[in-house]
């Protein structure tokens, strides 16, 4: 008789790596459905096992923790998602137009989406994890570098600040759509467009 936790035959060619890398895939897999499902401090070794239909033992088999396993999940969608809006930032000829793309790119996510509730949680997390916090704000940091180094390619003015606020905007867009309406992205074209091509400062004081 077969139980309900065993695993399906696997053909005799499938490799002890491959199948451990296929358990580890499937744990992280069902730690980012589990986290904005249940949230953070509900997800358990049973439950994340069951999700991924593996035996409870293989999480901490591949993972030194469940916590282990939760930061991991959070370090690899997070740098997923964000990967989609910095390249499509990066393809634009110009500041105002990447900044645009990344922002209609963002526009996928309605702020109460699976994605969007799983970084809420993280950030939660964070408050009280340090290794998750260094995770989180080591990836963040190396997003803003990069729209830093990209619009200083441009000649954008003071990039750096302006990177800064961009990120913060759009994280703010995102976070205040799950409880407000939130204008339409084109609607942020021309103010855009003040902060990205303004005259340095420093140049009018002359």
């Amino acid at each position: 008789m077969t139980k309900a936790n065993d695993q399906p035959a696997e053909p005799p060619s499938v490799t002890s790596a491959e199948r451990g890398r296929s358990s580890r895939a499937k744990l992280l897999a069902a730690a980012v459905e589990l986290i904005p499902e249940v949230g953070w401090n509900a997800v358990t070794t049973r439950l994340v096992a069951a999700r991924a239909q593996v035996r409870p033992g293989l999480v901490h088999y591949h993972f030194d923790s469940l916590e282990a396993l939760l930061r991991a999940a959070v370090e690899s969608t997070l740098t997923e998602v964000l990967d989609g809006p910095l390249d499509a930032m990066k393809a634009a000829e110009d500041p105002v137009e990447g900044v645009m793309a990344t922002l209609r790119s963002v526009n996928a996510y309605s702020g109460d989406d699976p994605a969007s509730i799983l970084f809420a949680e993280a950030y939660l997390a964070a408050t009280r994890d340090p290794e998750l916090h260094a995770t989180m704000s080591r990836v963040l940091l190396d997003v803003r570098s990069a729209i830093t180094a990209w619009l200083t390619g441009h000649g954008t003015p003071h990039a750096e600040a302006v990177a800064e606020l961009l990120c913060a905007f759009f994280d703010g867009v995102v976070l205040h759509r799950a409880l407000i309406p939130v204008p339409d992205p084109e609607s942020y074209t021309e103010p855009l467009r003040r902060l990205l091509t303004a005259p340095d400062a420093r140049e009018d004081t002359r």
